[in-house]
């Protein structure tokens, strides 16, 4: 991989500067396999000639970057922005790559272990496919795939169906993976209507909180977190994704509120300005300009 070191070395070189310049210029034209892309990752956190941030990243300083870049993703999928997608993809598999080269340094395993073992468990989770055994449809697809993840789950030997449900989902997600596990085992209610009891259920213990004098936080809390739990067993029940349903309604009611201050903007009006019942009439205006479209 070229290293231009005597740029470093003399940034008022007109001779450094021309040849930066074309090298620049250069690249954009190449065409890089993901082995040039493992060597350009594992050049930044080169100790002499690297970035001085990549070096100093570590796993968790790269949570949030993971993070950040998975959204994205998401993000550009729901507003269907391909050219985006492909941007965000790339950005994505940075973070794989960076991961696994922190591991490469540490004599842990390597970007090809990654590989390795992702295609052995497609291979062993798809005997319909890679193997003698036959799938009709979807579900026996999927029940193929949950009995081989069930024997592997037996030989790391996990003592618990909810063993290797990660804490660090995000909480709607995590109380549907828990949710379902259970009910693959039989605790659930097999109709709607014990659900929606408790789900008023809940609600109520949380008013009779709030009620309570003096409050305690604490307890207002707990009850609210029952609340959500229960609402998104609901969810899951008439087969919807909780995360997924919040998130449309964040951003319904994100596009809503920006539509409220455009129309006071037009009004000459500041959003401060404005009373809660007149920001609701215009709120009402937003929604019936929709049902309108």
């Amino acid at each position: 991989m070229c290293k231009i070191t005597f740029w470093k070395k003399d940034p008022k070189c007109l001779l450094c500067y021309y040849f930066v310049s074309f090298f620049s210029l250069f690249s954009k034209n190449m065409t890089y396999s993901i082995n040039d892309f493992l060597k350009l990752i594992a050049q930044l956190r080169d100790p002499i000639n690297g970035c001085p941030w990549d070096i100093k990243q570590n796993y968790h300083s790269m949570i949030s970057c993971l993070k950040e870049e998975t959204y994205e993703v998401i993000e550009a999928i729901e507003k269907n922005d391909v050219e985006n997608l492909k941007e965000e993809l790339g950005d994505l598999l940075l973070q794989v790559v960076f991961l696994s080269q922190l591991a490469t340094e540490e004599n842990k395993f390597t970007f090809d272990h990654v590989v390795q073992n992702v295609a052995e468990k497609i291979v062993r989770r798809h005997p319909h496919v890679f193997g003698d055994k036959q799938a009709k449809n979807e579900q026996e697809a999927l029940q193929n795939w949950n009995a081989m993840k069930a024997e592997e789950h037996k030989t790391l030997g996990h003592t618990s169906i909810l063993d290797n449900i990660p804490q660090s989902f995000p909480a709607l997600m995590r109380a549907e993976k828990l949710q379902k596990r259970c009910s693959k085992v039989g605790f659930d209610w097999d109709n709607i209507s014990p659900v929606f009891t408790k789900v008023e259920e809940e609600l109520e213990e949380v008013r009779q909180e709030l009620e309570r004098q003096p409050q305690d936080q604490a307890k207002i809390e707990e009850e609210m977190g029952d609340l959500l739990f229960a609402t998104v067993n609901l969810s899951r029940h008439i087969h919807c994704q909780a995360e997924e349903s919040l998130r449309k309604a964040n951003q319904k009611f994100e596009q809503r509120f920006r539509k409220v201050e455009e129309k006071l903007k037009q009004q000459n009006r500041r959003l401060e300005d404005a009373s809660l019942v007149e920001m609701d009439v215009l709120w009402d205006e937003v929604k019936k300009e929709e049902k309108h479209r």
